[in-house]
């Protein structure tokens, strides 16, 4: 969590200088060639290859670690 409030204040930082700047998302993806079209694409790409992964994945890594879970000596702390 706060790692994430790191990165969250941080690329509010640079947005904000962005702007300050006048450069918005869609002058940026212009210089880089880009278009929100092929950005949505890649986008969708990747995600129809990553759940399937993540879902195989969770299939073998959740039960094992929930036996590990159940099987701990009592007391034991997990952090």
């Amino acid at each position: 969590m706060h790692t994430t409030a790191k990165v969250a204040v941080a690329s509010l930082i640079v947005g904000t200088i962005f702007g300050h700047f006048g450069i918005t998302l869609e002058t940026l993806a212009n210089e880089l060639g880009l278009s929100f079209e092929r950005v949505g694409a890649l986008v969708e790409r990747a995600f129809g290859w990553a759940m399937p992964n993540l879902v195989l994945g969770a299939v073998i890594i959740v039960p094992i670690w929930a036996l590990v879970y159940i099987l701990r000596p009592p007391g034991q702390s997990s952090e």
